[in-house]
């Protein structure tokens, strides 16, 4: 599947720090899509990840998937249903837990200037963040492969980093080099 075949409004997911931001990043300056990373939408800026009420949440969202072109890059499996009901393709994301590590523990000590990023906050090393790649990713893992086998509209699935390499090459993509490589 090429990214042409996905169309104007594309949703990313996967396990956390698997290249969701920088692929949402990569495709949005390719295509001119918008990008919108849930993970700003769900937390308060300036904050150590506060998160932000679910109603308000839920409303920045909803507004945001009214746009006519974009890619959304984030899980938030409670609101996917009104966000695949206005998407036109979908990507799946699966990179090895050990990869999501290193890529967590760099972004926390090395790239700061990371895509998707808190505005005016900060990342760092949280045991939390660590026990859930180790954990809640695995049961994730298999709940998105589910998910992704019943979804209708034009989708790929990206279950390693050279499958995800390999998609950056054949559409043309390019990682800024600003953020995550």
């Amino acid at each position: 599947m090429m990214l042409d075949d996905l169309g104007p409004r594309i949703c990313i997911m996967g396990p956390s720090n698997s290249g969701k931001s920088t692929l949402a990043d990569a495709i949005s300056r390719a295509r001119g899509l918008r990008t919108v990373h849930l993970d700003q939408l769900s937390h308060l800026p300036h904050t150590n990840w506060t998160s932000r009420s679910p109603e308000e949440f839920r409303a920045l969202h909803d507004a945001e998937i009214l746009g006519l072109s974009w890619v959304i890059e984030g899980n938030y499996s409670r609101l996917l249903p009104q966000r695949l009901e206005r998407a036109s393709g979908f990507i799946l994301l699966d990179a090895p837990t050990t990869v999501s590590l290193y890529r967590y523990v760099r972004r926390c000590w090395i790239r700061r200037d990371r895509q998707g990023a808190l505005e005016g906050g900060s990342d760092s090393v949280k045991w939390a963040m660590i026990c859930h790649l180790l954990g809640t990713t695995r049961v994730n893992r298999e709940r998105y492969k589910r998910m992704f086998r019943d979804i209708s509209l034009p989708k790929v699935q990206l279950a390693s980093s050279e499958a995800l390499d390999e998609f950056y090459r054949v559409n043309g993509l390019t990682r800024n080099t600003a953020g995550n490589p």
